[in-house]
């Protein structure tokens, strides 16, 4: 049985956790003031590694971190971003003929509060807190078989989907460092206000009955890849038209490895 997205958040936050909680038992603070390393390095190159392992190897974003007093830093990512293929791929009556395009953009800021108080080393080492914002765009094209249980023949369907996502909230993570230059950064927990722009447009010769079928599966793929789209109150308004724009609940969870310079 193939994981969800969220089973797969859930893991790696599980697996985050319990690495913070052994680093912060090893590394106890003795004294309340902050340490200053031997030399400070003020940049930092991150890498996601998230995203290449939820939504495939397109996914290809980079970090900036910049430090701006002992506990205060600002980062940006930038990349680029690609949609994850859907549960019914491969269905009973939706097979998989070819992907046609595909792409997509993520950009994202945030301004951190390393916590002094809990933290032996100035920033960006430890425990933060702090205000985010993302967008995301994601756009696929998809050639589909259709062969209702009923039908002799294969019909050639084509979806092309475009999916925004424009989020703001605040998060809390922990960032290691090791051998002053190398560093594994962890949004742990990133609750916030999502945005939901989606738009799917499928062409080919279908009954209304069969295109919003599609419109159906299409739409239960989307709640298991993106948190917060699940539960949503459509009032039907994506099965009849293929698009809608909604406000709702959004998550902000982060893997990467760094650099300092």
């Amino acid at each position: 049985m193939k994981k969800t997205y969220l089973q797969q958040i859930k893991r790696l936050l599980f697996f985050s956790f319990v690495f913070v909680l052994f680093s912060l038992n090893a590394n106890a603070q003795t004294s309340e003031s902050i340490e200053k390393p031997e030399k400070e390095f003020k940049n930092t190159i991150h890498f996601n590694i998230t995203n290449p392992l939820i939504f495939g190897g397109k996914s290809l974003i980079f970090g900036y971190e910049r430090v701006l007093k002992n506990n205060q830093t600002f980062s940006i990512n930038i990349g680029q971003a690609g949609l994850p293929s859907f549960n019914f791929v491969n269905d009973a009556e939706f097979k998989s003929n070819t992907i046609l395009s595909e792409g997509g953009f993520h950009l994202s800021g945030d301004y951190r509060f390393y916590l002094s108080k809990l933290n032996k080393y100035n920033a960006p080492r430890g425990v933060y807190i702090g205000p985010y914002i993302s967008h995301n765009t994601f756009d696929k094209k998809h050639s589909w078989q259709y062969q209702p249980d009923d039908a002799a023949s294969l019909t050639t369907v084509e979806s092309d989907m475009n999916i925004k996502i424009n989020q703001i909230g605040f998060q809390l993570g922990y960032q290691f460092v090791f051998w002053k230059r190398f560093s594994v950064d962890m949004i742990l927990i990133g609750p916030g206000i999502a945005t939901y722009k989606i738009k799917a447009d499928i062409g080919g010769n279908l009954s209304d009955e069969d295109r919003q079928k599609f419109l159906d599966k299409l739409n239960e793929a989307l709640k298991d890849k993106f948190p917060g789209y699940d539960g949503l109150d459509l009032d039907g308004e994506f099965q009849k038209k293929g698009t809608v724009s909604t406000t709702s609940f959004g998550y902000r969870y982060m893997i990467q490895i760094g650099y300092r310079f």
